[in-house]
């Protein structure tokens, strides 16, 4: 480990991380990223821009794009292809997002009605599906082989995760290892590419490149299992959708897996009907939570995410201490830190 390795934040008197430090980095490139976005999401077919700026424009952090941007600037690239990629990043996301919210039948996504409960899960499939073309196009524009392998096998990865947690769902008996290989596929692999392609872009060693897939990887990591902690450490306002959404759904997310673990008899019955489908009332989500902070799971859910984003702090000490280095460390200081 080098000197240039920056720990994470914890414990009393340290300042709470945030994403003002990346956000002003990338404020001027990110602004030429939304006008791409807002270009390429438009269609003569009216619905298309409708349903898609439900989502895009309904907040989120932009974390994904924001890691292609951080990138380059660390990395000192001063070209302008990297625009179009962080833009087919957050298409990717999204799409992503939109055909997630259709399979899971949720409700609410970044704290307003989720777009299959507005448009229909029909049109919300096919304007998912419109996403992901555009993405395509965007790369196919940049002619990179490289950056074209590094996408589109990183939305393979993205799809296969989908597919193994909807075959792991309400099963009891799902390991911390398959779990953490699902949102390995399902989160970190896009985490991963975005930052990676900062380094194809700008012609950079593999050292780098692989550097900055790290960071990329055990951010995205570490970014799920916080997400998955504040399911059941968070109200539904925080949030920005319905809380105990993982819970009523059955899926086996870290907290749930530790809570079985570390539950008595009766403890694990609880749990084998609720993931199961048979206990997932109000009162029942209540007991959940009231036995998941009985156990600590939130807290060591949290503690295993500190750890995957210690690992991306240590993926930057390659590099030279910068604005965009900081930025970086403390974007991976955020992600463990936050609670929405």
């Amino acid at each position: 480990m080098s000197d240039n390795v920056v720990p994470i934040k914890r414990g009393a008197g340290s300042a709470t991380p945030t994403l003002t430090p990346i956000l002003s980095l990338t404020a001027t490139p990110m602004n030429a990223v939304n006008a791409i976005i807002l270009d390429r999401m438009q269609s003569e077919i009216p619905l298309i821009p409708a349903l898609a700026g439900h989502l895009i424009a309904g907040g989120g952090k932009r974390m994904r794009p924001m890691l292609t941007l951080a990138g380059a600037e660390l990395v000192g690239y001063q070209g302008t292809r990297h625009h179009k990629l962080a833009a087919a990043v957050e298409f990717i996301h999204t799409a992503t997002l939109l055909h997630d919210d259709v399979v899971d039948g949720s409700e609410m996504r970044r704290g307003k009605s989720a777009a299959n409960i507005v448009f229909g899960n029909p049109a919300t499939v096919l304007v998912g599906d419109f996403l992901f073309s555009r993405a395509f196009e965007l790369m196919v524009e940049d002619g990179s082989l490289r950056v074209l392998k590094i996408l589109s096998g990183a939305s393979a990865i993205i799809a296969q995760g989908e597919v193994d947690q909807l075959t792991a769902q309400r099963k009891i008996e799902t390991s911390e290892e398959r779990y953490l290989d699902i949102i390995g596929a399902k989160t970190a692999a896009l985490f991963a590419a975005a930052s990676r392609i900062s380094a194809v872009v700008a012609e950079c060693s593999e050292e780098q490149e692989l550097a900055l897939d790290a960071y990329g990887r055990n951010l995205g990591v570490a970014f799920q299992l916080v997400d998955d902690a504040i399911d059941y450490d968070s109200d539904a306002a925080e949030m920005g959708k319905d809380r105990g959404d993982d819970f009523r759904e059955g899926k086996m997310t870290l907290p749930v897996i530790l809570a079985y673990a570390r539950g008595d008899e009766t403890e694990r019955r609880f749990w084998q009907d609720a993931i199961a489908g048979f206990a997932t009332e109000d009162e029942d989500l209540a007991h959940a939570v009231e036995l998941i902070r009985k156990h600590d799971c939130v807290a060591a859910t949290r503690d295993r995410a500190r750890h995957y984003a210690q690992r991306a702090c240590d993926a930057l000490s390659i590099f030279p201490d910068s604005r965009a280095k900081a930025a970086m460390v403390e974007a991976a200081q955020f992600a463990v830190a936050r609670g929405y």
